[in-house]
């Protein structure tokens, strides 16, 4: 398969294989967002803002086995993903959909999920310094998308009882979970991610339940760095066969 000058080719292990170009790319915060989903494995499971799809990807590594969407904005994004399916042979069970999440077609099964997936912009509009490439503003600010929009986009998808699973930095955590909650999606779970047990929480992992009542679990942090300043053993469960480093590690 013919490459664009700007991408390369990630091996994820376990056979899997990404193409990655400077505009759609992923981070460890990928990684552990797919792992803390953990989502039912055979229901059908939708990524909003799905990138150059790595964490479809990463939630088949993790051994789910119904159909997976992945939804996003960009065509570059999306036809990178495609081509990434048809170089690991494994199309079938994934479907790449070029969309907006605020306008979400027809091919997107309404109230049918169990588990909706996203890993946000990470900045409000008005906040900080605007990224440089139109694909990395999208990615990290809201520019077209709020947090309101995420959360209505997944109740229309979700079935009652299905969760919403996203990250975060801890900063936002108020106002992800005041959008949630407005949008009967009731935080649920909650789990902060930090360098080492010294250090504040750098991301936070969150799972919402549609029509779920108040009752929120406060999970042990995820520590990634041990004491001699590798990964740890946990952090090295989540990368699995991966070894390469990965963007946006603190």
């Amino acid at each position: 398969m013919e490459l664009r000058k700007d991408e390369s080719i990630e091996e994820l292990g376990d056979g899997q294989k990404l193409i990655v170009s400077p505009d759609h790319g992923f981070g460890t915060d990928a990684f552990l967002l797919a792992d803390f989903a953990d989502p039912w494995r055979s229901a059908p499971v939708c990524d909003l803002g799905t990138g150059c799809g790595i964490i479809p990807m990463l939630l088949k590594r993790n051994g789910v086995t119904a159909e997976i969407y992945g939804v996003d904005i960009q065509e570059r994004a999306i036809d990178q993903f495609r081509r990434s399916l048809e170089l690991c042979g494994f199309p079938a069970q994934f479907h790449p959909v070029l969309a907006d999440l605020r306008h979400l077609p027809e091919e997107l099964p309404r109230g049918q999920f169990r588990t909706v997936v996203m890993n946000p912009p990470y900045q409000p509009v008005g906040s900080g310094d605007l990224s440089r490439s139109d694909a990395d503003q999208i990615a990290r600010h809201e520019t077209m998308c709020t947090m309101e929009d995420v959360v209505a986009a997944a109740k229309a998808l979700l079935n009652f009882g299905g969760k919403l699973i996203l990250c975060g930095r801890p900063e936002r955590l108020v106002d992800v979970m005041t959008a949630m909650r407005a949008g009967t999606i009731e935080p649920k779970r909650l789990r902060f991610v930090q360098k080492r047990p010294d250090t504040a929480p750098w991301l936070f992992l969150l799972e919402g339940t549609l029509g779920g009542k108040p009752y929120l679990r406060v999970e042990a942090p995820l520590i990634i760095q041990n004491a001699d300043g590798g990964n740890s053993d946990e952090l090295n469960r989540i990368l699995g066969s991966y070894t390469h480093e990965t963007e946006d590690t603190p």
